[in-house]
């Protein structure tokens, strides 16, 4: 499988309407998919095991998608295999009054990894180009300032020896409405569902072309995102594992 078709090359006008939402081969099912899977799992931890070792470097692991895109699904089945004491989640909801008294980046800054580690980010700094600016939280002039601030905020840390890697979980919507209804069917999964879940789903349109500016303006040589067809959830395991 070529693995780098999915990525966004710098410079690119991204149009997510085009842009497949499963993947079409080399796998026709799950199960031949699941052996590539489990050794890149293993992989990795291997890998994880080089980078505290040496101290030198750092990974940053960006996921950004749509409600029910799989962001945590991912973090369990592709990034399962790492050891706990070198990794760091952080998830980046409405931020606090302390948080608002800073710059947007300040509260994400103390999240990034240190030499030798791991952090991954459920959410992200993008949220301020993305939720801020559908739901008109700052006026324009302002969050049309953040692509730059964000790409410098990401050559820093790649300058710092950070290697960064973001990924949009790409689903459609027709398969949104299918986890929502699952989630809503299984009473185990109630609490991953709210009403403000329908709102964001009604907006649907503005948080895509929201998106296709991210993925145009902040997509770099050291910072590049990666648009995983997410429909398929072994799809979407495998490819962010490669």
């Amino acid at each position: 499988m070529n693995f780098d078709k999915h990525r966004v090359e710098p410079g690119t006008a991204v149009d997510l309407s085009a842009m497949a939402t499963e993947c079409i081969e080399p796998y026709a099912d799950k199960s031949q998919a699941k052996d590539d899977l489990e050794d890149n799992v293993e992989k990795l931890a291997d890998l994880q095991n080089l980078l505290y070792a040496e101290s030198k470097h750092a990974l940053l692991i960006i996921l950004q998608a749509m409600d029910a895109g799989g962001k945590d699904g991912t973090i369990r089945h592709v990034m399962g295999g790492f050891n706990p004491q070198g990794v760091h989640v952080a998830s980046f909801k409405v931020p606090t009054r302390r948080e608002i008294a800073h710059d947007y980046l300040w509260r994400i800054h103390k999240h990034t990894p240190g030499r030798g580690e791991i952090s991954i980010f459920n959410r992200s700094h993008y949220e301020d180009v993305l939720v801020v600016r559908v739901n008109n939280l700052v006026p324009p002039e302002m969050w049309s300032k953040r692509y730059d601030h964000i790409n410098e905020f990401e050559r820093l840390l790649a300058d710092s020896g950070v290697t960064i890697r973001k990924f949009f979980l790409h689903i459609s919507k027709r398969e949104q409405k299918e986890r929502f209804d699952a989630r809503l069917e299984d009473p185990r999964k109630h609490w991953k569902f709210s009403s403000g879940d329908l709102k964001v789903r009604e907006q649907w349109d503005d948080y895509m072309e929201a998106y296709e500016t991210v993925l145009s303006k902040c997509s770099t040589s050291y910072a590049p995102w990666y648009v995983i067809p997410s429909d398929r959830r072994w799809d979407r395991n495998l490819v962010v594992s490669q």
